[in-house]
Formats: structure tokens, C-alpha cells, sequence
């Protein structure tokens, strides 16, 4: 490749790369044209900074514990419901062993995000963090489903339900569920497969407060459907957390741009920038939970300093967005490899696009359609 220049500045973990091509273009979106600058920078800082795992190990320590107190008390609750006939119990024993299939998942989801980046896996092992996640909501619907059957049947036909015991144990496993809820809390929860834990470990802490209520009123009234109730309303629970979960590692991996971000608000900030004529191409997504990535085609006035938009760009997606993973394609309103223009179409005109398919809205300075 002819004329081919690189630059590399490497500042405490951050790092950016611009390349000048004088014959075949790469760039953001897979889009090639020839004479550009392409510009590519990630790190730490800025507002709204992610972490890549600093923690990682603490992370496991917290999980660890919370995984040997649920455990424990899990195996003794499957003895007690059974002998009490207690379904609160017994379900509280099944959404429990969620929780430490949840914990586990998400150590060994931690530890294959960790491995660096090799071969065809250019971003790592990142998302199977976010898989774990998935794999935790989906749980909770389809336990939610059984549990929801069970309750209504025992609603229409209630057992005799021994209400001093299902009062006990849920106390025990109030006072279980809190400690390990603040083990996991002291956890990463910026990460989706940690919080994907911590929703199953909170929700059977809800789920042990529903159940002592319900052993009371068994104790003192006699009301034996207030054990069925109290499943309902632990299912209640798992299916809010289990679809907040499934919805948003869906996002990930359906590329949407992260909660809160609005791809065509940040192109319309970016586009005010001096000597930036047009972005169109730019697209936002989540490597995953906490990392945010950005690409886009920049066109600049000619003869402007395109490394110097480049920078400016970077710098404000890293501090007003905090996109700090950014790969800027940057050319001059002009430029092209076959020496033709590459012209600013007018709205609506589309012979004048350089590009069949521009993957997404086009933005330019001053009042226009997205």
C-alpha cells in the first residue's frame, strides 16, 4: 500500500492510531475510499469511564462467598419444605439453586472475558459475560412459569402446610439472602452478568420476606393459601427481573446503541464541530456490558487539519459520552481514489451519494431529517 504512514502514542492505557492511505481506504463501516485519515482511539476516563475487569478479582472473592452461603442454607431448606409440604419453601429451594447456578455461570463468564483478544476473536471473550446474563433472565421466566402453575394449582387444592417451620426457615434465609445480597453488592454491578446474579439473589431475598408472611398467617389464621400467594408474588418478581435481563442483553447483542445514548443527538453534537461538513455511517453499539464503541464516516471542509477533527471529535465522545472506544474514518469533502468528487448531496438527491447504502441517517450542520 502506497504512501502509508502510522503514528502510535500510547499514554497510560489509552491509545490512538491515524493512518494516511494515498491509495486503497478502509474505514468505518467497511466502507473504502481512497485518500483518508482514519483515526481509531480507546481507554479509561472520561465521564461515564467503564471498567474492564479491574476488580476481576475482588468480583470472584464476593460472588465466592455468597455462592458457599446459598448453598448451604439451599440444602437444608429442600429438607425442611418437604417435611413442612410447604411449596414456598420448596420454590424458595429452587429459585436458590438458580442463584448459585447464576454465580457460577458468571465466574466462569469472568474468567473467559478475561482472555485476551486472539485469532478470529478480535474482541475477546467479552460477551460471554452478556451470554451469562441472557442465560440468568431466561432462567427466571422459565422458573417463573413452573412456579406460576404450581401456585395456581395449590391455590385451587391447598396442602396442609406446617407454618412454624415455613415461618422459621424463611427467617433463616432472610438473614441468609441479606448477607449474600451485600456480598454481591460489593461487586462489579456496572457489569450485566454481575447484576444478572445479584437480580437472582435479590429477588429470593424478596422471595424469604413473602414467605415468612405467608408462614405467619398459616401459624395464626390457619389460611393455608396464603403459602400459594406468597409463591405468586416471588414469581411476580422473577418475571420482572427476567425480562429486564433477556431485554437488556438482547441490546448488546442486537447492536443497539446503549441505554441513555442517542446515536442521532451525538451525531448532531458532533456535526457542530468546526470544519466538519457531513457524518453519516456512524453507528453505536456496546462491545458489552459497560463498554460502549463507536464508528463513523467523517467528512471535513477541504483543506482542513483532519487529525486535528479527529481528535477534537474523540476527545468530546470521551468526555460528554463516554465512548472512549471510537474508530473515526476522516476525509475531505472532495477526495476520492478515482480522482472524482465526493460531493454533499442535496435532501433527497440520491445520485449524489458516494455510497449505495449509507447505513443510517446522514447529518450535516443545521436543521435536518434524521
Amino acid at each position: 500500500m502506497a504512501g502509508h504512514e502510522h503514528s502510535h502514542a500510547d499514554h497510560a492505557h489509552d491509545h490512538k492510531h491515524s493512518h494516511d492511505h494515498g491509495s486503497t481506504g478502509h474505514g468505518s463501516g467497511g466502507r473504502g475510499t481512497g485518500g483518508h485519515a482514519h483515526g481509531h482511539g480507546h481507554g479509561h476516563g472520561g465521564h461515564g469511564g467503564h471498567s474492564h475487569g479491574v476488580a476481576a478479582d475482588a468480583d470472584r472473592r464476593w460472588l465466592l462467598s455468597a455462592l458457599a452461603l446459598i448453598v448451604v442454607f439451599m440444602a437444608g431448606e429442600v429438607v425442611v419444605g418437604f417435611a413442612a409440604q410447604s411449596l414456598a419453601l420448596i420454590s424458595d429451594a429452587a429459585h436458590m439453586l438458580t442463584d448459585a447456578a447464576s454465580i457460577v455461570l458468571a465466574l466462569v463468564a469472568m474468567r473467559l472475558a478475561a482472555r485476551p483478544a486472539r485469532g478470529g476473536y478480535t474482541y475477546g471473550l467479552k460477551r460471554a459475560e452478556i451470554l451469562s446474563a441472557q442465560a440468568n433472565g431466561v432462567t427466571l421466566l422459565v422458573l417463573s412459569a413452573w412456579l406460576g402453575y404450581e401456585a395456581v394449582t395449590r391455590l385451587l387444592e391447598p396442602p396442609a402446610v406446617t407454618g412454624s417451620l415455613v415461618l422459621v426457615t424463611a427467617l433463616v434465609g432472610i438473614v441468609v439472602n441479606l448477607a449474600a445480597t451485600w456480598c454481591m453488592s460489593k461487586a462489579n454491578r456496572s457489569s450485566l452478568n454481575v447484576e444478572g446474579a445479584f437480580q437472582h439473589v435479590l429477588t429470593d431475598l424478596y422471595a424469604f420476606i413473602a414467605t415468612a408472611v405467608a408462614g405467619l398467617v398459616v401459624l395464626t389464621t390457619g389460611f393455608a393459601r396464603a403459602d400459594a400467594i406468597a409463591s405468586l408474588i416471588v414469581v411476580a418478581l422473577m418475571l420482572k427481573a427476567g425480562i429486564g435481563l433477556v431485554r437488556d442483553s438482547a441490546r448488546i447483542f442486537l447492536e443497539a446503541a446503549p441505554a441513555g445514548i442517542d446515536p442521532d443527538a451525538v451525531a448532531d453534537r458532533l456535526v457542530t464541530q468546526p470544519l466538519v461538513e457531513e457524518i453519516h455511517d456512524l453507528h453505536i453499539w456496546e462491545i458489552t456490558s459497560g463498554q460502549p464503541a463507536l464508528s463513523a464516516h467523517i467528512l471535513v471542509t477541504p483543506g482542513g487539519d483532519c487529525h486535528a477533527v479527529r481528535r477534537e471529535l474523540q476527545r468530546r465522545l470521551a468526555g460528554e459520552y463516554g465512548i472512549t472506544h471510537s474508530t473515526l474514518q476522516v476525509d475531505h469533502v472532495g477526495e476520492d481514489e478515482a480522482g472524482a468528487l465526493l460531493q454533499i448531496a442535496a435532501p433527497g438527491d440520491l445520485t449524489a451519494e458516494h455510497c449505495a447504502d449509507a447505513h443510517g441517517p446522514v447529518h450535516r450542520a443545521g436543521p435536518h431529517e434524521h
